[in-house]
C-alpha cells in the first residue's frame, strides 16, 4: 500500500504576511497617532536647511574667484546663454539693431514647411505650415519662437553628445554596462530635481534651462542609438570585415547606414523630451510658452493657460509628425535600396529651397513679413472660450466633479494620508522595511530603510509622506484605468485601433499641459494634481497592459473557452494572470510618471515637496529647504523604483517559470 504525500501550502504565505504587517501597523497607528510625526511649517527651517542655504550662498560668493567657475562653469554658462540668445535673435527677438528678428514669421514658417516637405511629405508640410501660422493667430508668436529656440539648442547639443555616446555604447559592452545605470537614474528622477542644483552653478536663465533640458533629452538619444548599432546584423558586419574594411569604415559605411532609420526614432524621442522639459524649465526663467503657462497657473487664469497650452500641444504635434515622417521616409528608402527618381528629387529640392529663400528674404526686408499681423487675434477668443467653458463646467457639472473629487479624496487620499502622516516616523520605517522584506529582497529592504531614514534627516518627513500618499493614490487610479482599458484594447483590435492613436498623442504632450484642463474642471486643489498625474501616466500603463494581454497564448485562451469559461473568467483567471509581468511593468513605469507629475502639481495646490521646491526658487531664504526637497524627491523616487522594479522582475521570472 503506497502512502500518498499531499503538498501543503505554507501557512505563512506572502499575502498573509503582508496582511499581518498592515494589521500591526494600523494597530500601532491607532495607539501612537500624532506622535513623532516631525511636522514642519511652510516657512520653518531646520538646521540642515540653514546649512544648505549657507552653502548655496558660499557657492554664489565664490562664483568670481573659484577656479572651477572661472575656467569651466562660467565659460559653459556664457556659451549656452550666447547660443540660445543667437537663435532667439534669428527667429524671435529684435536684434542686431533691427526692431524685428533676422528671420520673420514668414521666413520661419517657410523654413519649417520646407523641412517638413523635404524630409516628410506634403500632408506633413501642410500641417507644419498651419501649425506655425496658428502660433501667430493665437497671439503667441514670440513666445512660441522662444520655446522653439530653447528646444532647438538643447536638441542640437543633446544629439551632438548623445549620438556619439550611443555609438560607443553600441560597440562597447563595458561602456554600455557603465552608462546604463546613469541613464536609468536620469530618466527615473523627476524633472523638478534637476532645476534647483543647476541654478546654483548656472544661475537662473537660459543656460540652466538648456542644461536641465539636455539632462532629460540625452538618455533617449544614447539608448536608441546604442540599440540601433547593436541591431545591425552580425553577418553584414562580418562581410565588411572580410573585405578588409577598417573599424571606421565599418561604422561609416555599414553600421550607421543600416542603423539610420532607428536613430531617427531616437531623434524624435529626444525632440519630444526636450520640448517637455523646456516648458517645465520656465520655473528657472526659461523663455517661451512655459513661462506664460506658469504665470497663468499662479493666478489661476484658465483662459491664458489654455491658450498657451494649446500652442505647446500644436508645437509638440508638429515636431512629432515631422520627425516621424522623416523616419518613415528613411525606412522606405532603406527598403527600396535607393532613392526614388534622383533627377526629380533634385528638381524638387531646388524648387523648395528657392521658394524658401524668397520667403526668408521677404521676412528680412519687409515688416509685414517679419511681424505677424496683430489685427488677426484668435487667442482672445480661445481665452474667453476657455474661461467660459471652465466657468460653465464648474457651475453645471459641479455635482458630478465634486462628487468624484470627494469619492477619491475621502475614500482613498485622506485614509492614505492619515496613516502615513499620522504614524510615527519609526513606525513607517519599520512597516515599509518589513513589507519590502516580504515583497522583495534583503537588499531592497535595506535600500527602503536607508531612504526613509534620509527623509527624516532631511527634515521633510511630513511633506514627503503627503507626496507619497498622493503618489500612491494616483498610481492606484492609473492601474485601475490601465487594466480596464488595457484589457479592452488587448482583446479587441478595433478598440485598439481607435484608442492607441489617442494614447500616442497623449504621450507627445508636455507635462505642463495636463494641469490646464484639470485646473478648469476642479480648481486648484491637491486633487487636481492627482488627476493630472493619472492623465499623464495612464497612456504608458494602458499600452503596456494591452501589449501584455495581446501576448497571452491564443491556445490558452481557446482552451479556457472550450472548457466553458465565461468572458470574465477568461480575463481574471487566464489573461491577466498570464500577463502579470506586463502589469507589473505598467505599475513600475506608471509610478515614475505619477511621481513626476504629482510634484509638478505643487503649482496648483498639491503642496508638499513640489511646493517646497518652487518656494526655494522664488524665496531666497527658503533656498536651502528647496534644495533639500529636491533631494527628498530623489530619495522617494529611489525607494519606489527599488520596490516596483523588484516586483516587476519577480513577476517576469514567475511568468517565464510558469511557461
Amino acid at each position: 500500500m503506497t502512502a500518498t504525500v499531499v503538498a501543503r501550502r505554507p501557512v505563512w504565505s506572502r499575502p498573509y504576511l503582508l496582511a499581518g504587517i498592515l494589521a500591526v501597523w494600523l494597530l500601532l497607528w491607532a495607539l501612537f497617532r500624532g506622535q513623532a510625526t516631525l511636522p514642519l511649517g511652510g516657512a520653518e527651517l531646520t538646521p540642515l536647511h540653514e546649512r544648505i542655504g549657507q552653502a548655496a550662498e558660499a557657492v554664489d560668493r565664490s562664483r568670481d574667484s573659484n577656479p572651477l567657475f572661472l575656467y569651466f562653469i562660467n565659460y559653459i554658462r556664457l556659451f549656452l546663454d550666447e547660443f540660445v540668445s543667437f537663435v532667439q535673435a534669428l527667429i524671435s527677438r529684435p536684434s542686431f539693431g533691427r526692431p524685428v528678428p533676422v528671420i520673420g514669421w514668414l521666413g520661419v514658417t517657410g523654413i519649417a514647411t520646407a523641412v517638413a516637405l523635404l524630409y516628410g511629405n506634403l500632408r506633413v508640410a501642410l500641417l507644419t505650415a498651419a501649425g506655425f501660422a496658428s502660433f501667430g493667430l493665437l497671439g503667441l508668436w514670440e513666445e512660441s519662437m522662444d520655446t522653439l529656440a530653447l528646444t532647438t539648442c538643447a536638441v542640437v547639443l543633446s544629439l551632438a553628445a548623445g549620438i556619439p555616446l550611443g555609438i560607443w555604447a553600441g560597440l562597447n559592452d563595458r561602456f554600455d554596462r557603465l552608462v546604463t545605470p546613469v541613464l536609468d537614474f536620469m530618466q527615473t528622477m523627476p524633472t523638478f530635481v534637476y532645476l534647483a542644483p543647476l541654478t546654483l552653478f548656472f544661475l537662473i536663465g537660459p543656460a540652466s534651462a538648456t542644461v536641465a533640458t539636455m539632462i532629460y533629452a540625452i538618455p533617449p538619444a544614447i539608448r536608441i542609438t546604442a540599440h540601433a548599432i547593436r541591431e545591425v546584423p552580425a553577418t553584414t558586419v562580418e562581410a565588411g570585415t572580410s573585405l578588409g574594411s577598417t573599424p571606421w569604415q565599418l561604422l561609416r559605411k555599414v553600421r550607421l547606414p543600416l542603423a539610420k532609420r532607428t536613430i531617427v526614432v531616437g531623434v524624435n524621442q529626444t525632440i519630444m523630451a526636450a520640448l517637455a522639459m523646456a516648458t517645465i524649465a520656465a520655473l528657472i526663467d526659461a523663455p517661451g510658452l512655459g513661462k506664460t503657462v506658469l504665470k497663468a497657473l499662479e493666478t489661476l487664469d484658465v483662459g491664458t493657460s489654455f491658450n498657451a497650452g494649446l500652442a505647446i500641444v500644436i508645437m509638440a504635434i508638429v515636431l512629432d509628425r515631422v520627425t516621424s515622417a522623416a523616419g518613415r521616409r528613411v525606412e522606405t528608402a532603406h527598403r527600396a535600396g535607393r532613392t526614388r527618381g534622383p533627377l526629380w528629387r533634385r528638381v524638387q529640392v531646388a524648387v523648395v529651397l528657392a521658394v524658401t529663400a524668397v520667403l526668408v528674404y521677404l521676412s528680412y526686408i519687409y515688416v509685414w513679413a517679419a511681424e505677424f499681423p496683430g489685427d488677426v487675434d484668435l487667442g482672445s477668443y480661445v481665452r474667453s472660450g476657455a474661461d467660459a467653458a471652465s466657468q460653465w463646467t464648474q457651475t453645471n457639472l459641479y455635482t458630478y466633479t465634486n462628487g468624484f473629487k470627494n469619492l477619491v479624496t475621502y475614500g482613498l487620499l485622506n485614509p492614505f494620508e492619515a496613516v502615513l502622516t499620522g504614524s510615527p516616523w519609526w513606525l513607517v520605517l519599520a512597516a515599509v522595511t518589513a513589507m519590502a522584506l516580504v515583497l522583495a529582497t534583503v537588499r531592497v529592504a535595506v535600500v527602503c530603510a536607508v531612504c526613509l531614514a534620509l527623509l527624516v534627516l532631511l527634515g521633510l518627513w511630513q511633506d514627503s509622506m503627503v507626496t507619497l500618499a498622493a503618489t500612491l493614490v494616483a498610481t492606484v487610479l492609473v492601474m485601475a484605468l490601465g487594466i480596464v482599458v488595457g484589457v479592452w484594447m488587448g482583446r479587441d483590435d478595433r478598440v485598439d485601433q481607435v484608442v492607441r492613436p489617442v494614447l500616442d498623442a497623449g504621450q507627445t504632450m508636455p507635462a505642463f499641459v495636463y494641469l490646464v484642463p484639470i485646473l478648469g474642471l476642479f480648481g486648484a486643489t491637491r486633487f487636481t494634481a492627482i488627476i493630472a498625474a493619472v492623465v499623464y501616466a495612464a497612456p504608458v500603463a494602458v499600452k503596456l497592459v494591452a501589449d501584455g494581454i495581446r501576448g497571452v497564448s491564443v491556445s490558452a485562451v481557446e482552451a479556457a473557452t472550450a472548457a466553458g469559461s465565461s468572458t470574465w473568467q477568461i480575463i481574471s483567471k487566464v489573461q491577466v494572470p498570464m500577463a502579470r509581468s506586463a502589469v507589473a511593468l505598467a505599475a513600475s513605469q506608471g509610478l515614475c510618471y505619477v511621481l513626476a507629475m504629482v510634484v509638478v502639481g505643487g503649482l496648483v495646490g498639491a503642496g508638499a515637496l513640489g511646493y517646497d521646491v518652487v518656494a526655494g526658487f522664488s524665496q531666497l531664504q527658503l533656498r536651502g529647504k528647496g534644495l533639500a526637497a529636491g533631494l527628498a524627491i530623489v530619495v522617494l523616487g529611489t525607494l519606489l523604483a527599488a520596490l516596483t522594479k523588484t516586483a516587476a522582475r519577480r513577476a517576469d521570472a514567475a511568468a517565464h517559470g510558469r511557461h
